[in-house]
């Protein structure tokens, strides 16, 4: 299946670093090779295509049993995530150790470390730890992705819109370029899908779950790290900043649980217009 624009398609994977390192030089898409059988079929009737078999779809095959289990985990992803968006709102006004235990936000991260400085917070390890946790949790999801589609779930997302191709294939390029270091790049915060896109190319590559999960860890440990000292180092104006904001806390969560519900119904209509 031919990725879309600037992606490149998921049969040049070859793997990660050394194999994945010549898709650099070939990100553009390549047509599929003609099925002698169907181009001699000239009046035939076309073949009926399952439901599964579909350009929307990350796998080329029947789902098993581990596709759909695991494209199953990737909906509580998005469940989780939606659930998340007002609940992160609110906490940060309310109780930033809460959101840094449920959530590893960064942001609360720094917010914690400020807290320490300050002297209103001691306890700051637990919270961290948990926070770690909860950083990773769903990250071996998006490894399994690519274990067993290789890039399909990369050709998916990209397959959204012309600007998510672009953004895909940008992130992609940077994925390659660093490797394994692709792990600790995975967490600069920059407006591209690097770390979806690096942990999926992880499974493809056949990068083993128990070097992965180090990986993440490791790396995702560095940066809580470096939130943390940095909020450390600031101390009170982030202090202050979080007082001023828990006065309008309530009001954000509100807003932002409309914006929840008006995503959900966009993706909706969106999704029954593609159908019909």
């Amino acid at each position: 299946m031919p990725g879309p624009a600037g992606v490149p398609p998921r049969d040049n994977l070859g793997g990660w670093t050394d194999r994945l390192g010549g898709m650099s030089e070939s990100v553009e898409p390549q047509p599929a090779p003609e099925d002698p059988v169907l181009a001699g079929a000239e009046g035939a009737e076309a073949p009926e295509h399952e439901w599964w078999d579909d350009p929307g779809m990350p796998w080329r095959h029947k789902p098993g049993r581990r596709d759909l289990a695991c494209m199953a985990w990737i909906g509580v992803i998005t469940v989780w995530g939606l659930v998340m968006i007002p609940m992160r709102g609110w906490l940060l006004g309310h109780s930033v150790p809460v959101l840094v235990a449920l959530t590893g936000s960064r942001s609360a991260v720094a917010g914690l470390g400020s807290l320490v400085r300050v002297g209103e917070f001691h306890a700051w390890f637990w919270p961290m730890l948990a926070g770690l946790i909860m950083s990773i949790k769903f990250d071996w999801v998006y490894w399994w992705a690519g274990k067993l589609w290789g890039r399909g779930m990369i050709e998916v997302w990209a397959g959204q819109s012309a600007r998510a191709a672009r953004s895909y294939a940008r992130a992609e390029r940077w994925a390659i370029r660093w490797g394994v270091l692709g792990m600790f790049i995975a967490y600069v915060p920059i407006p591209l899908p690097i770390m979806a896109v690096v942990f999926v190319l992880a499974g493809a590559s056949n990068m083993k779950l128990r070097t992965f999960i180090a990986l993440d860890a490791a790396s995702c440990t560095v940066w809580l790290a470096l939130y943390f000292l940095l909020g450390f180092v600031v101390g009170q104006p982030i202090v202050s900043a979080l007082q001023v904001y828990a006065r309008v806390a309530n009001y954000v969560a509100i807003g932002l649980v409309a914006i929840v519900v008006v995503m959900v119904f966009t993706r909706q209509a969106k999704a029954r217009t593609t159908a019909a």
